[in-house]
């Protein structure tokens, strides 16, 4: 009979691990050391705002297979994701004045680039051949192996400040100059480069917790998962070669020999409670900024904004909503000073009143990891050297940087490598 699979961790990559093994049948007991599940991504009830908000804004994109696939298995809402019906997404340029729509067409062959109306106001179609230097770069390479983005396409110039730029710093949430082309690789391979099908964007509007978490919670509850809140784990147990107990700040939990863990932890959790394990050191913020103002109607869900402090401005039914990536600097900014200078650029965009509305501004010091090459080849894999033992995060290593589409494959990939290994004696899924 098989044992007990313990999932520690209930942000996305545990849900992600504990849906997959319930879904193959497998005993789960779910622990989470909040009194809910979601981490990073989650909604809850802002009460400066009097809305519920989610704890950071995500896009998501037509091509992300995992995250969506996800969401069938656990039942989502047919519109728990809103989007256009092909890919497009709305600029804006602060300083001046100047928006246009980048429309890639559904096909991997890019004809779009050839057509002014699709592409990027100013640009030329031979500019958009820069990302190739990216995916040169890292033909054949592992993570960290490939250098960085600055290393290989010149970070200048009207289409980088324009395009490159705050795609690839919203996805890596580090200077696309700094990072890891490994990573940026793989974005582009299963976005862009696999045709305007594969980028439509998709946001939660309903809240990330109605599309993801609440839906997956309530899967492994009809699976007969057991989910158990409030408990942190302190300490590993370590046997002959893997790990025979689990202490928890209530109560330590003895493994049957056929019992086996998915730690789905930050990093620097999972590195305490694991000497010597390989994980990344350095992080990059985040910064979010929401607003208590109804958009106006007809205006783009998501907006990138260029030569401002806003970034990305999501409108939100019931208000404006911002994403400020690698927010390191702004860190010490006052919480108030922040509101008013993001709320002026919305004003200025969308003509409305300077006045400043209820607001909330948060901040993530370690949003996520820093997608640096030395980071990169930080990241552990999913096996340890405990027979018992996986990690899933998406700071571990999906080939991918830190997103919701990271998260979910990390769970999948743990919960693969403990039905799949020999060593494991749980046999083939």
């Amino acid at each position: 009979m098989m044992g007990t699979v313990h999932v520690v961790g209930a942000g996305l990559a545990g849900l992600s691990a504990a849906v997959s093994l319930a879904e193959r049948g497998r005993r789960v007991v779910l622990h989470e050391a909040a009194k809910q599940a979601g981490g990073r991504c989650r909604s809850y009830y802002d009460p400066s705002l009097g809305l519920t908000i989610d704890n950071g804004n995500h896009l998501l994109l037509s091509g992300n297979a995992d995250a969506l696939g996800f969401m069938r298995t656990v039942g989502a809402p047919a519109d728990a994701l809103t989007g256009p019906d092909e890919a497009a997404f709305d600029f804006a340029d602060l300083k001046t004045g100047e928006r246009w729509q980048l429309r890639p067409n559904a096909g991997r062959l890019p004809w779009w680039i050839l057509s002014r109306a699709r592409r990027v106001p100013g640009s030329r179609a031979r500019d958009y051949l820069a990302p190739l230097g990216i995916l040169k770069a890292a033909s054949g390479k592992a993570d960290g192996a490939g250098g960085t983005i600055g290393q290989s396409m010149a970070c200048e110039g009207l289409l980088y400040e324009r395009l490159w730029n705050p795609v690839l710093l919203a996805a890596l949430n580090t200077d696309p100059r700094e990072s890891d082309v490994g990573l940026a690789a793989t974005i582009l391979r299963e976005t862009l480069g696999a045709g305007g099908s594969a980028c439509r964007p998709l946001v939660a509007v309903a809240g990330l917790s109605a599309a993801f978490v609440d839906p997956a919670v309530a899967y492994l509850e009809g699976k007969g998962a057991e989910i158990r809140f409030g408990r942190r784990l302190r300490g590993l147990g370590f046997g002959a070669g893997r790990i025979d107990r689990l202490d928890f700040t209530d109560e330590p939990v003895e493994l049957a020999a056929d019992d086996s863990v998915v730690l789905a932890l930050p990093p620097w959790v999972a590195a305490e409670l694991l000497p010597g394990l390989a994980a990344p050191q350095s992080f990059r913020s985040i910064v979010n900024a929401h607003f208590a103002v109804v958009p106006k109607p007809g205006r783009p869900l998501v907006l990138g904004v260029v030569n401002g402090l806003t970034e990305w401005l999501f409108a939100y039914p019931d208000r404006y909503s911002v994403t400020i990536s690698g927010a390191d600097r702004l860190l010490d900014v006052p919480r108030e000073d922040l509101a008013r200078q993001i709320w002026g650029e919305i004003a200025k965009l969308d003509c409305l009143a300077p006045e400043l509305p209820s607001w909330q501004i948060v901040k993530e010091k370690r949003a996520t990891f820093a997608a640096t090459p030395a980071e990169a080849a930080r990241r552990a894999k999913a096996v340890t050297a405990q027979t018992n033992l996986v990690l899933a995060g998406d700071w571990t290593a999906t080939g991918l940087p830190s997103t919701i589409e990271g998260a979910i494959r990390s769970g999948k990939t743990a919960a693969l490598a403990l039905m799949c290994d020999p060593a494991l004696g749980r046999g083939a899924a």
